[in-house]
């Protein structure tokens, strides 16, 4: 019998399975819906052999240095720093808007004036949300706030989220602010890369462990029942630890409805050339149905010189039909309310736990989530 069951192998999951089993002297079992490991970060390698990310683009990068010594016991990292530019009416723009995008814009000249004002509102390295930005009294701050919101953030969110950026919550338009810098990097933490090898072989080490047995092509839900304060596993009573990382509510059969999220479609496009764009992401902020494109090549440095690989991001509604998988959940008071009538439903169940983006209906980075794996495991283990 095991001593823990965990239902998902993305990083929440192999994490936790690997610190209870290496750590703990747990024999864990991993209970997997999909056929494969790695949640949505695995990559493979396609027919023309691009190594690819089926789930759409995943960097990893962290200002947390444990996490990033933690990941780096089982990968050797690509160096790489994320920069995305923004296809705006055919030209190019550095995302997320920072002073470099001014002199694209406004010339030298008037750059140089709009910098100073900036600078000396906000700060050097600051990171102004849009919504801030567009508050402030200054003429020329809000005709550089009103040309962000319209070129770079409204089209942008009204496809990816069905919504302009003043209905969403503000945590989600604060993840790409507006940066008072010269740096076009998409992200400023100081360690970033992706796996050298790829995220699926940093899984298969991940997991590689005795006493970690992983179950793929199995629906936990057929396995895992709870009943008057007990958790039975494959029909008998179990009475160890189950960390879940799935949809709750899917879990319960949606019993109070269904959690809304967006989908995505993924459309991947292969060419016989060797580049299809300036950088490994360009985003579509004002025109296409898709959000964005990715090259596969930029992403991991994998040298391919006459074939390239491409995937373009379309969002949908995530109605639960075969197929779809919930991507990003839609947090509003109604949601997070429908979300905690499920939590209760685990009330009398001090052993069973919920960890992840679908678990907890909330964002996580790569980072933030093996961070919270890694404190869960703690907690576990006393």
């Amino acid at each position: 019998m095991y001593d823990s069951i965990i239902v998902g192998c993305g990083f929440a999951g192999a994490v936790v399975a690997r610190e209870l089993a290496e750590r703990g002297g747990q024999n864990v079992c991993i209970i997997e819906k999909r056929n494969h490991i790695g949640g949505n970060c695995y990559d493979l390698y396609d027919d023309e052999g691009i190594l690819i990310h089926q789930y759409g683009p995943h960097i990893f990068h962290t200002s947390k240095q444990h996490v990033y010594e933690y990941l780096s016991r089982f990968t050797e990292w690509y160096d790489y720093k994320h920069e995305v530019v923004a296809n705006i009416h055919g030209e190019y723009m550095p995302v997320p808007f920072n002073l470099n995008t001014l002199k694209l814009i406004y010339g030298e000249e008037k750059a140089a004036e709009l910098r100073e004002k900036l600078i000396s509102t906000y700060g050097m390295e600051s990171r102004v949300p849009i919504l801030k930005l567009r508050e402030n009294p200054d003429k020329e701050i809000q005709q550089v706030a009103d040309y962000v919101y319209e070129n770079i953030f409204l089209h942008y969110t009204l496809k990816q989220w069905g919504q302009k950026p003043e209905e969403i919550d503000p945590s989600v338009s604060a993840r790409v602010p507006v940066l008072i810098s010269e740096d076009n990097g998409y992200f400023q933490e100081p360690y970033q890369g992706m796996p050298l090898e790829g995220f699926t072989p940093l899984f298969e080490k991940l997991l590689d462990f005795p006493s970690i047995n992983v179950m793929l092509d199995t629906d936990a839900s057929q396995l895992i029942r709870l009943e008057d304060g007990k958790i039975y596993f494959d029909g008998e009573e179990f009475t160890g630890q189950v960390i879940f990382t799935g949809p709750i509510d899917e879990f319960f059969s949606c019993c109070y409805g269904q959690l809304p999220y967006r989908s995505l479609n993924f459309v991947f496009e292969h060419y016989e050339q060797s580049d299809y764009q300036p950088k490994a992401v360009v985003n579509y902020t004002v025109s296409e149905d898709y959000t964005r494109i990715t090259e596969f090549k930029k992403l991991t440095g994998q040298k391919m010189p006459e074939h390239t690989t491409i995937v373009k991001e379309y969002p949908i509604p995530y109605t639960g039909m075969n197929g779809e998988i919930p991507y990003y959940s839609i947090v509003n008071d109604d949601n997070m309310a429908l979300y905690a009538k499920y939590v209760q439903l685990l009330e009398g169940y001090p052993n069973f736990h919920l960890l992840g983006r679908l678990a907890e209906y909330k964002y996580y980075n790569i980072d933030a989530i093996v961070d919270e794996a890694l404190k869960l495991a703690d907690k576990l283990l006393g």
